[in-house]
């Protein structure tokens, strides 16, 4: 169980250091060929301002927080890499699509099982 817990933990954390580098190469995030704006910027930014704060909280909750916190944060962090995976997809940045879409698979799949396990 501690490997599947440090697993997701460093998706969390991959995942609010990729937002990071978002903010310092804008983009990252846009399609080949399309024009970085002051919106994409500011996009950048309003993203990373809860990618890391959620990244930072779900591997605070795996590694050493209380152990029923664990599944409901998978959850939730999981449900983010969907909506990511899905902005991924819409613009055909197929890392994006592909990388958040294995995360939330990942995040979700460990939620389930943790349940499971927790007797809830």
């Amino acid at each position: 169980m501690k490997a599947l817990l440090v697993a997701n933990a460093l998706a969390a954390l991959v995942s609010a250091g990729s937002s990071v580098a978002g903010v310092l190469r804008p983009g990252l995030v846009l399609s080949a060929g399309e024009v970085i704006t002051a919106g994409t910027g500011l996009y950048a930014r309003a993203y990373a301002v809860r990618a890391v704060p959620l990244g930072l909280a779900t591997a605070w909750v795996l590694l050493a927080g209380p152990r029923a916190a664990a599944w409901p944060m998978l959850v939730v962090s999981g449900l983010a890499q969907v909506g990511d995976s899905a902005i991924g997809a819409k613009q055909r940045n197929a890392g994006m699509a592909f990388g958040a879409g294995a995360v939330a698979v990942l995040h979700l799949a460990s939620a389930w099982w943790l349940y499971g396990k927790s007797g809830s």
